[in-house]
């Protein structure tokens, strides 16, 4: 058994200007910042619920700002607050996969 019910990571890679886009140049950190409240308000967050957590490069920061959900491997792509609002009501509250969001 896992001792999370959910382990988000959120890309937040950061590259020096001129190199590859980056997850971070596109509002990661701070969508993260914001999941981890959102879980937290909801009463998500702790042992056995979900946590959120920050990753380095998930080398995938061409298909857009990423975050992936284990234990089922699920990757998403987000725009803003919305999207993530969105994966935590449907996915992490209710095991349902947002089709609209998914990298393929």
């Amino acid at each position: 058994m896992s001792y999370y019910r959910h382990h988000v990571f959120f890309c937040c890679n950061q590259r020096p200007p001129g190199d590859r886009t980056c997850c971070n140049d596109k509002g990661a950190t701070r969508v993260r910042d914001y999941a981890k409240q959102r879980v937290k308000q909801l009463g998500l967050s702790g042992p056995g619920q979900v946590r959120i957590n920050q990753a380095g490069c998930l080398d995938r920061c061409e298909q857009g700002p990423c975050v992936v959900v284990y234990p089922e491997a699920v990757w998403y792509t987000y725009v803003d607050e919305e999207d993530i609002d969105e994966i935590i009501d449907r996915h992490l509250r209710n095991g349902q996969v947002v089709e609209r969001l998914l990298i393929k």
